[in-house]
């Protein structure tokens, strides 16, 4: 569960690869490096570099929720009770594995993590929260927020 700290340096064209494929992962190389104002055989080369020094770390699909039948998102907040706190990792591995979560997020401060969830509808919140939430022993208590309205920029290169 540990993030890698280790920091890679990074130059100018580096960083306006980062940004142009955070915002079309899809591009093709040639317009990739048409973009980035570099000979194509010199993007290709980057990138790789990128993705073998783990700057890169997968390229995705993202995914429009209500389109595949998952119209609500929400977000809970988990505290984990004070004696549980070997099983953070556990707890992390479990919400993983779920297929309604969408992220989870260990937080330092009042809360132990956030869990994102894209479900069907109100219903569905309730299942998950009583059978993984409130019927799992570690947990002390959730708090549940709607998602109204999402925006995610991605991260920033």
């Amino acid at each position: 569960m540990a993030l890698n700290n280790l920091q890679t340096e990074l130059d100018e064209i580096d960083h306006e690869l980062l940004r142009l494929l955070s915002q079309n992962a899809r591009m093709t190389n040639a317009d990739l490096a048409e973009a980035a104002g570099i000979a194509p055989s010199t993007c290709i080369t980057r990138v790789r570099s990128l993705v073998s020094r783990g700057v890169i770390t997968g390229f995705s699909a993202n995914i429009n929720p209500s389109s595949v039948g998952l119209s609500s998102q929400v977000l809970i907040s988990v505290t984990l009770r004070a004696g549980a706190r070997s099983h953070l990792a556990d707890f992390m591995n479990e919400m993983r594995s779920l297929p309604e979560v969408i992220q989870v997020f260990f937080l330092g401060g009042s809360e132990d993590f956030i869990v994102h969830l894209a479900v069907r509808d109100n219903d569905h919140v309730r299942e998950f929260v009583l059978e993984n939430l409130s019927s799992n022993a570690t947990v002390a208590s959730t708090r549940t927020n709607m998602v109204f309205e999402h925006f995610n920029k991605g991260p920033v290169a």
